[in-house]
């Protein structure tokens, strides 16, 4: 009886069952990975929960708004607002609004977005936008810190 001779898949076939990509993990070179604490030396930020209806109550001021973290190298505040905001756009991200009480309207140039509380909307980077309120709304808002063009009325 002779040994039966096994060959390759062909180009482009089944992966060995062997091969980390059929598991969906894949193997990260110690030099491409993001160094953690242990690496550096220095503990994580500590993980803290927000209760909103706390935060809220502790807001300066309307219009001002009071930071809560980091999303994505964006700060994260929540903000009391009221009236209507300055035009804005982002060229190195995008914004975040999510309503937690009252009623906000954000324009965009073609178009306007009203929001109720639970409602949120994502404004894509690059996209001009500002925030208009008949009275207040107490908002979660993320955006990149720099502003372009803002302050600038919608060109006629």
């Amino acid at each position: 009886m002779s040994t039966p001779t096994r060959t390759s898949p062909p180009i482009g076939g089944r992966p060995p069952r062997w091969d980390s990509r059929r598991r969906g993990t894949v193997a990260v070179p110690a030099e491409a990975r993001t160094p953690t604490a242990d690496d550096a030396g220095t503990p994580p930020p500590p993980l803290e929960k927000v209760n909103l209806a706390h935060a809220f109550t502790h807001l300066s001021g309307p219009d001002t708004p009071q930071p809560v973290g980091m999303l994505h190298g964006q700060p994260v505040h929540l903000v009391r607002l009221t009236g209507n905001g300055p035009w804005c756009q982002h060229a190195t991200g995008d914004a975040l609004f999510f309503v937690t009480r009252g009623h906000l309207r954000v324009e965009l140039r073609e178009r306007s977005v009203d929001l109720e509380a639970g409602e949120l909307l994502i404004v894509p980077r690059g996209v001009e936008h500002r925030s208009v309120t008949a009275s207040e709304a107490l908002v979660l808002v993320s955006a990149p810190t720099h502003h372009e063009d803002a302050g600038q009325s919608p060109p006629p």
